[in-house]
């Protein structure tokens, strides 16, 4: 591992590494931020998910969590969005919606895609064993948020991997690419045509076939968010909710948008819904 930055920040550390990630065949950059209680104590971690475009810096210098974060004595880790490299495969076409900025938390099964882009068990497995390895945290008290494709990605690992997680959030989360354009794209394209196997990554399914263990889920969408109705479709969500009879707690905030905007206006209440099932 070799430590890109490491500075001083809200009384904690905020500190920016890369390693070999051999689960993606590259070399990863991520994002930590550790309060200042981890210098004394293995303190409760909360992974961020980031959406399209973004990279491990989009939450750090965006959302404003570092001050909260230190306050509840609670590390924030930040992976990119994808593997990167020369060798890593983009979108033939340099679109911004797949390829680079864009693995989806998906396991990726087809050419050329398949080699690198496996993110969802880089996220779920081998990146908690490298910040347990190397940071103070405690691996047994975990959470997870994320952003647009962020949001799906926590959506899915968490309800993948309930056993793993405290508690699940997301803003304004794609929760169901079996049902919207940015998912069709992304889904043919990592797993193929035949959409049996997309259903391991849409919230909806996933909360329609949940096991017993039922994890407490905050889902904030903004009313004004220009993705709303063509890409996000939240009432889906609700919808396999109650049909699950699995509780969430969806809110739409009137007036916000997509953007880190809207992020940082609620992601204090975000953080302190997830304190209180780490520290329990």
């Amino acid at each position: 591992m070799k430590i890109v930055s490491n500075i001083k920040a809200c009384g904690g550390q905020q500190i920016q590494f890369t390693h070999a990630a051999s689960t993606l065949n590259c070399e990863m950059t991520c994002s930590i931020f550790l309060p200042q209680a981890a210098e004394t104590e293995a303190v409760p971690v909360l992974y961020w998910l980031s959406g399209l475009t973004c990279n491990d810096q989009n939450f750090v210098t965006k959302a404003g969590a570092q001050k909260v974060a230190n306050e509840l004595g609670m590390a924030i880790v930040c992976p990119d969005t994808s593997p990167r490299g020369d060798n890593v495969a983009d979108d033939p076409e340099g679109a911004w919606d797949f390829g680079l900025g864009a693995g989806f938390y998906v396991n990726a099964t087809q050419s050329p895609w398949q080699e690198h882009y496996q993110m969802h068990d880089y996220v779920s497995q081998e990146l908690p064993k490298h910040i347990a390895q190397h940071f103070n945290v405690d691996a047994s008290n975990v959470s997870i948020s994320g952003h647009s494709m962020g949001g799906h990605g926590a959506l899915t690992v968490a309800l993948t991997h309930p056993e793993k997680f405290k508690s699940v959030s997301a803003f304004a989360p794609i929760v169901s690419p079996l049902n919207c354009p940015w998912g069709e794209k992304a889904l043919t394209n990592y797993l193929g045509g035949d959409r049996a196997q997309w259903q391991k990554y849409d919230a909806c399914y996933l909360i329609e076939h949940a096991n017993s263990t039922q994890l407490p889920i905050l889902i904030d969408q903004g009313s004004k968010d220009s993705f709303l109705e063509e890409q996000l479709k939240p009432h889906l969500l609700e919808q396999a909710a109650q049909s699950a009879s699995y509780p969430i707690s969806l809110r739409y905030q009137e007036g916000y948008d997509h953007s880190y905007f809207f992020i940082a206006s609620f992601i204090e209440e975000h953080l302190r819904f997830h304190h209180r099932f780490l520290s329990q």
